[in-house]
């Protein structure tokens, strides 16, 4: 799990939008591009080459 703290640094590479972890808690996504970027053993892969770009 990601703490609070993390997640207020936290933000997109690609638009430098804030991000926000998702429900089921393994990713994090960008409100403002889409991306989807996943957290492996508890670690955010923050690459834009990693990331997936869901729809709205």
């Amino acid at each position: 799990m990601i703490s609070e703290d993390l997640l207020k640094i936290l933000a997109c590479p690609a638009c430098k939008t804030p991000l926000a972890l998702k429900e089921n808690g393994q990713s994090l996504k960008c409100a403002s591009c889409h991306r989807v970027y996943p957290i492996r053993d508890g670690i955010p892969i923050l690459l834009i080459e990693e990331a997936a770009v869901e729809a709205s």
